[in-house]
């Protein structure tokens, strides 16, 4: 149990973290939300003693082990194997299985052990690390931002490896739908201060909304009471025959708590800008076909065909490398197929967001100047409400893009979208440098767009909201689905993920030279196949009992929520039941939800069982 109390930090004279109190006690899973720049990161640091705090008091038992997702890339090792397997203990050295066994449920493949750790992209080098923090089996995880570097299957499967991991979690993540999946408390940094509570994060923010509505209220009427009694102190004062009561007044007064202002929390506004267009057809592809080295070999993908349409919200989803980025590139013009043809009506206007792009952004410019770069005719109060709608306001528009974080660079590029007119956006990986809160507000407006959308994104919640058609990399090749992605995981599914799922043979007794090494993968490269149709039939089945489980703890959580209105609704104040009629009520609906809730725990306990499965 980790424990931490009056915990102070500033930076230049900024107070970041204010008499910030917690515990994290044994077996929970943390979720730390808040806007970016309030601290998380910060907290994580100091957690892991990098950085120095003010004042207070950190509790940590003795041998608590506390390991991290490393973001800095420094390999010691001349292969991946290796490089993970150098965490575990002496006598574990040659238990390559465990490594293994996290390396391909985070996207590896066989041929990929004996390769250089740098011969990797960033995002599977920080995987590389990610499998490091796991293998050392720390009783506290600390994980921020853990989402940015995964494809789907990648995320999913660490979703249902953290549920099952035994010792505690904190994590920073701007994916709300993973980060309600895997916790079992949140806690907000907001306004300096820290508020945890048991449960999801929409449970935290309606708490926070509440108790905020609740403050501000008991300031107002706190400060029209206050404003009565100083005006009769000033009428009455002067009077020797009011002079006792205005001296109570005055005593009345001096006791009154002093409630501040809320400080109002900045947050992202978007109003993308709909340019009509009358087609019923946006964008026609015919038989598109790429590769960056123009031999047919190398294509990324071949003979893929599809429209968009009006209103379309088509999602790209598949494992990172494999052409999803390249494949938005050329929907937007920014790269022309090897083969095949795009064909796009002469109104269509698009609003392209992409990482090339992010780079493309001139160092040298302000942002205010980025912005009008993009349509020349917008007034320079309208290119500062839409910087200031970007969270850049006053002064903060006229930064220099160089000293930007690569989140102020983003919101950057998605302000010079708000700039001009659009009716098809193509998004690449937009919410990766966002917070939560700014998510939701992305994810709400692209909800309402009049446009058409397509979106490369790793967010299963966006996914679930918003694609109403799937263009999915799998392994044998791309696909279009014309469906929404609940319908793709139901009627196809992810190829990889029951071979993910799944253990490796044992293969402890490899030497450790290289050679052997490399004979003992290919055994296990011919092996795997074997092991994963033999395990597919039942993970299918697990699959299958865990969904409809899924659906009945649903349902009996619907259930126990409108009892517990019922009963707060009986229990108010305002009801016009009798007091005896009031306590059968409440009898009868106590005990209708102590059993509603033993059958959840028998649900819960259940499915916690069956998904441990899905690890064996």
């Amino acid at each position: 149990m980790i424990q931490v109390n009056k915990l102070y930090k500033t930076f230049s004279s900024v107070s970041l973290l204010s008499d910030v109190c917690f515990t994290l006690s044994k077996g929970e899973k943390l979720g730390l939300v808040g806007k970016n720049g309030s601290g998380k990161s910060t907290l994580f640091n100091i957690l892991l003693d990098k950085i120095d705090y003010d004042s207070g008091e950190i509790s940590i038992p003795k041998n608590y082990k506390i390991g991290s997702l490393e973001q800095h890339i420094k390999f010691s090792k001349d292969t991946v194997i290796d490089e993970c397997m150098q965490v575990l203990p002496e006598d574990e050295h040659y238990d390559y299985y465990k490594a293994e066994k996290l390396l391909f449920g985070l996207g590896f493949e066989d041929l990929d052990m004996q390769k250089h750790p740098s011969t990797f992209s960033g995002g599977y080098q920080i995987r590389i690390n990610l499998v490091k923090a796991l293998l050392q089996n720390p009783d506290l995880l600390l994980l921020d931002e853990p989402t940015n570097y995964l494809d789907i299957v990648s995320l999913r499967w660490l979703k249902f490896f953290l549920k099952t991991f035994k010792g505690e979690v904190v994590i920073i993540t701007h994916d709300r739908e993973f980060m309600d999946s895997v916790v079992t408390h949140i806690m907000g940094i907001k306004r300096t201060g820290v508020k945890k509570i048991k449960g999801t994060t929409s449970k935290y923010y309606e708490k926070v909304e509440e108790e905020d509505r609740i403050y501000e209220q008991t300031r107002v009427n706190q400060e029209k009471k206050r404003k009565e009694i100083e005006g009769f102190i000033s009428r009455f004062k002067a009077k020797a025959s009011k002079a006792v009561q205005a001296q109570s007044r005055m005593k009345q007064l001096n006791k009154m708590d002093s409630f501040d202002k809320l400080m109002i929390e900045k947050s992202m506004g978007l109003k993308f800008q709909y340019q009509n267009c009358p087609a019923k057809v946006f964008l026609e592809a015919f038989d598109l076909s790429f590769s960056y080295t123009g031999k047919k070999e190398d294509n990324l993908f071949k003979n893929l065909s599809f429209n968009i349409n009006p209103n379309d919200r088509i999602a790209i989803i598949g494992k990172n490398g494999k052409g999803k980025s390249t494949l938005l590139n050329v929907i937007a013009g920014e790269l022309k197929p090897c083969e095949g043809n795009l064909k796009s009506h002469s109104l269509v206007k698009k609003g392209h967001f992409g990482q090339t792009n992010i780079g493309r952004l001139n160092l040298s410019s302000s942002i205010v100047e980025e912005v009008t770069s993009c349509n020349i005719n917008l007034s320079i109060t309208q290119v500062r409400n839409i910087c200031g709608s970007m969270m850049f306001e006053g002064d903060l528009a006229d930064k220099k893009i160089k000293v930007l974080s690569g989140g102020e660079r983003s919101r950057v590029l998605l302000g010079k979208i708000l700039a001009y007119p659009t009716n098809l956006l193509l998004l690449d990986e937009p919410t990766n440098h966002l917070d939560m809160e700014s998510v939701e507000i992305l994810s709400n407006e692209l909800s309402v767009y009049e446009g058409a959308v397509v979106l490369v994104t790793h967010s299963e919640a966006l996914l679930h909201r918003l694609a109403n058609k799937i263009i999915v990399f799998q392994k044998d090749g791309v696909q279009f689905f014309d469906g929404t992605y609940q319908e793709f995981l139901d009627k196809v599914g992810w190829e990889e993920e029951a071979s993910r799922s799944s253990s490796l043979p044992s293969v402890s007794s490899v030497s450790g030279s290289s050679a052997s090494l490399k004979k003992n993968n290919l055994k296990a490269s011919k092996n795997k196949e074997a092991v994963v149709k033999e395990k597919n039939n039942i993970l299918r089945s697990i699959k299958k009992q865990l969904k409809n489980l899924e659906k009945n703890i649903l349902d009996k959580e619907i259930i126990i929520e409108k009892e517990n209105l019922k009963l707060s609704k009986v229990y108010s104040a305002d009801s016009n039941l009798s007091r005896i009629e009031k306590a059968k009520q409440i009898q009868s609906l106590g005990k209708s939800i102590a059993s509603q809730q033993k059958l959840l725990d028998e649900l819960s306990s259940e499915h916690e069982s069956l998904l441990k499965q899905t690890f064996v």
